[in-house]
């Protein structure tokens, strides 16, 4: 990775998703910040940008689909990595159709999640 210690945002709405995903990125010298909802997310955009997002789908009230969209009008060039537990083809197409860096099911193992992270914020620096 090009920056010491990214800043990796985590968007989900499970509780135990989060902790697990952040204790993954901090073992591996990732900094990270989690939210429960796209919304809470969005509105932290307002003081800063990661250098990438790990997003998940299925949430209440703002889905990740919504999510992306709106990443995709206002800041472009930050990388999402979408990590879902509803792998289905036309999801995963439009994902990819969306921007999106990297889709990934649930659970996903530790080190396709680093390598995906990694290829996502070495590809934003440039």
């Amino acid at each position: 990775m090009t920056k010491a210690h990214p800043l990796i945002a985590v968007v989900d709405d499970e509780e135990p998703i989060r902790t697990a995903l952040m204790r993954l990125m901090r073992s591996a010298g990732l900094t990270v910040e989690t939210f429960g909802s796209g919304a809470e997310f969005l509105k932290s955009l307002e003081t800063g940008l990661p250098d990438c997002v790990i997003l998940d789908l299925h949430m209440p009230h703002m889905d990740g689909f919504n999510v992306q969209t709106h990443l995709a009008r206002k800041c472009a060039t930050l990388p999402v990595i979408i990590v879902t537990g509803h792998d289905f083809p036309k999801a995963r197409e439009r994902a990819m159709a969306g921007g999106a860096s990297a889709f990934l099911r649930k659970p996903v193992h530790d080190s396709t999640l680093l390598d995906a992270i990694s290829a996502a914020t070495t590809c934003a620096a440039r």
